[in-house]
């Protein structure tokens, strides 16, 4: 099929034959004929690098021609500002949302596509954003997440609120391939489109005894190394003019292969001087040297733990051919397009808490493979696994080569999914009896799948009684309805369980404490936690010692629950030193993290210490002025002292200690100081900055009555 056939803005067309794409790819012109552009329903699952986003992107555009509007759902930031990026410059207005949850961000209706993520959508449709029911196009995309216990039943929910508000939208669901589409396409009331083609052709392999086996034959890999097969697969890629990704079950392992293959590798590309100058020159940690060590011989590693700068320019480099190799753990397989012409699968057994080392999936193991093969770039792809022994190959084959990929099932009726959204569903207006909420769960994968639905109907019984017993639901004969607490939890967009635990805490407390707060915090369902070792727990008992009287949470006795409380008594003293100014190199150093994790922790209670302080403003009134301005020490990693600069805009928390330590500790103080002495401390760009801001300040104040106001500088270089 011709794209100069398909009904769409001559703009768009004119975009694609300039970029030398001038036929659809097979799946793609199957969703034409399925009724993509006549606003039919599709569930696509294809394999990845098939064209899915050029999908989206063409029946995106053809409901912005005919006035409407779309939004495009994604499950992670890093992957909601790729596709904003790769949907902007066509002639369409783009936004993306993926920040605070208790806003309507009512100028996003403005655009034309909003990309957002799966919890950004469900809590505008908490807080009742008034675009949302202009939406006649929604794409979810990696809809398979469905299936994941985390995400999923946000994503299910938010797919049933949506259709349930806007009956005659569109949907299409973006899928990696799964083992029960039909399914899945029956819930969502779409056509199915599945297939095996790809734009690349993928030959996938076992590797032993320096060969790698494929189901047609054999192919014989030099030996340069006597003791890594992993590093003669990347040698043999690069050697062919490929470049290659090597995943690995965790950081430890994916750093320990970028410096052995940087070693191999050993390129002079001079294009690699200027990221690894960036990456050292940035470089706070050890980790972050190593990655600049990698880099500037053509190797790199990726996973959550390097800051988000650090990824961006390990991926930049990855595009631009100039870093050959990559090692990762599966997060660079979540979605981002990075393919590479050889995917090595070296470690397919991964830890699980309380069940050792366990094979990963086959939906997994696909995924991973799908990332071999540059459209365009490659004549083929290849992904190869490892094998130890000659007896294993056949079984890596069966297990992964040859298998299906698992059936997706939904997880909103597991115990623990219920209790938010049986609030939101109350609080947002979705039911106002049991029977209207039942109705509404009817609409659930859940149901769909399950058609009795009996698990469904006493998981939302249990949540009912809990939050009834918390006084977040008010129950009134047949009638249900959020109480003030219920709504403003519910727009907060926390766990209903973290904040009766908050609040309950809150009441009992008669002294106010930075550590008791953040260790409440760090305990909450909704706050990751840090793994304590068993050399951690001496140095968290001397902790408690030291600060006898400041924790709130008592010891629990079981030996299970304990473990917890020392978990987030450890991530609470890690949040403690970042607000205690300690230099992010020792924090990581401290804790064995990276500047990545720190980032999501801070992150994370942020948000945890927003909603804290609006429950104090309820129920802890005295309190609230505190814990605001502790969010903004932890907002800023400052202690209390600096909170009066880093109101000034440029102004952090290195800026605002230089000041501080020289005397200057607020910003009337740094208008007394001068701007060519604040230049020397903060730098020329800066001081104007900040400078224009104290100026407004001075002109915006009104002088006192009878003052002459000819008197002075009319600005702060200018006498009058």
């Amino acid at each position: 099929m011709q794209i100069s056939e398909i009904p769409l803005p001559e703009h768009l067309k004119q975009q694609y034959l300039a970029k030398g794409m001038q036929v659809l790819y097979p799946p793609q012109a199957e969703c034409v004929e399925r009724g993509m552009f006549e606003g039919r329903n599709l569930l696509v699952a294809i394999p990845t690098a098939s064209g899915k986003t050029l999908i989206a992107e063409m029946a995106m555009h053809s409901h912005i021609a005919r006035k409407g509007k779309c939004l495009y759902i994604v499950p992670l930031k890093a992957l909601a500002s790729e596709k904003y990026e790769e949907f902007s410059n066509k002639g369409v207005r783009v936004g993306i949302a993926t920040g605070d949850f208790d806003r309507r961000d009512d100028m996003l209706g403005n655009n034309d596509i909003i990309v957002a993520t799966s919890e950004k959508v469900d809590s505008l449709l908490r807080n009742n954003a008034r675009w949302i029911a202009e939406i006649t196009l929604l794409v979810i995309d990696e809809v398979h997440l469905i299936d994941s216990s985390h995400r999923g039943p946000v994503v299910e929910m938010v797919i049933a609120k949506m259709r349930y508000r806007n009956p005659a939208m569109q949907v299409i669901g973006l899928s990696a391939t799964i083992g029960n589409p039909k399914v899945l396409a029956g819930w969502l009331d779409a056509e199915l489109v599945t297939s095996t083609w790809r734009p690349v052709d993928l030959r996938q392999g076992v590797f032993c005894n320096d060969r790698i086996h494929f189901r047609e034959g054999e192919r014989r890999v030099k030996v340069v190394s006597k003791n890594f097969d992993d590093i003669n697969l990347c040698l043999d890629t690069i050697a062919e003019g490929g470049q290659c990704l090597v995943f690995v079950s965790s950081r430890r392992n994916a750093e320990a292969f970028a410096k052995r293959a940087a070693g191999a590798i050993k390129s002079e590309d001079p294009g690699l001087k200027e990221p690894a100058k960036e990456l050292e020159r940035t470089a706070e940690t050890e980790m972050g040297k190593t990655l600049a060590a990698c880099v500037a011989r053509g190797a790199a590693f990726h996973h959550a733990g390097l800051s988000r700068p650090e990824r961006a320019v390990v991926e930049e480099g990855f595009r631009k051919g100039l870093i050959k190799c990559i090692s990762s753990t599966p997060t660079l397989a979540a979605g981002l397009n990075l393919p590479a012409r050889r995917v090595i699968i070296r470690d397919y057994l991964r830890f699980a808490a309380g069940e050792g080392m366990q094979p990963i999936p086959a939906s997994e193991y696909h995924q991973m493979a799908g990332r071999a093969g540059r459209p365009r770039l490659d004549p083929y792809g290849e992904a190869v696994l490892i094998a130890k022994d000659e007896g294993q190959v056949e079984e890596l084959f069966e297990y992964y080569i040859d298998a299906p990929a698992e059936e997706v099932h939904s997880k909103i009726a597991e115990p623990n999914a219920l209790y938010t959204h049986v609030l939101s569903l109350i609080a947002s207006g979705f039911a106002g009896t049991r029977n209207e909420l039942l109705s509404f769960m009817d609409r659930s994968f859940y149901v769909h799948e399950h058609r009795q639905g009996r698990l469904m109907q006493r998981a939302v019984d249990t949540a009912l009684k809990f939050l009834v017993d918390n006084d977040m639901i008010l129950e009134v004969g047949e009638h249900l309805g959020s109480s003030e607490f219920g709504t403003l939890v519910s727009r907060l967009y926390i766990d209903p369980r973290s904040a009766a635990m908050i609040v309950s805490t809150l009441h009992k407390e008669s002294d106010y404490s930075d550590l008791g707060l953040l260790h409440l915090i760090c305990s909450t369902p909704d706050m990751p936690r840090l793994y304590v070792r068993n050399t951690d727990r001496a140095a968290l008992d001397r902790m408690m010692d030291e600060h006898d009287g400041e924790i709130w949470l008592e010891m629990p006795g079981e030996e299970e629950e304990q473990e917890e409380y020392y978990r987030a008594l450890k991530t609470a003293m890690l949040l403690s030193d970042w607000a205690d100014e300690m230099p992010d190199a020792r924090i990581c150093e401290r804790y064995s993290v990276g500047p990545g994790d720190v980032y999501g922790m801070v992150e994370s209670v942020n948000w945890l210490l927003h909603a804290s302080g609006e429950l104090s403003r309820m129920f802890a009134l005295t309190f609230h002025p505190r814990i605001r301005e502790y969010e903004t020490c932890m907002k800023n990693g400052i202690r209390r002292e600096l909170l009066p600069l880093v109101k000034l805009r440029g102004i952090g928390r290195v800026r605002a200690r230089r000041l501080f330590n020289n005397g200057i500790t607020s910003p009337e103080a740094v208008l007394g100081a001068g701007i060519e002495t604040v230049t020397k401390l903060i730098g020329r760009g800066i001081a104007e900055q900040v400078f224009a801001q104290l100026e407004k300040r001075v002109r915006a104040t009104p002088l006192p009555e009878g003052e002459d106001n000819m008197a002075g500088q009319s600005t702060l270089s200018r006498f009058r």
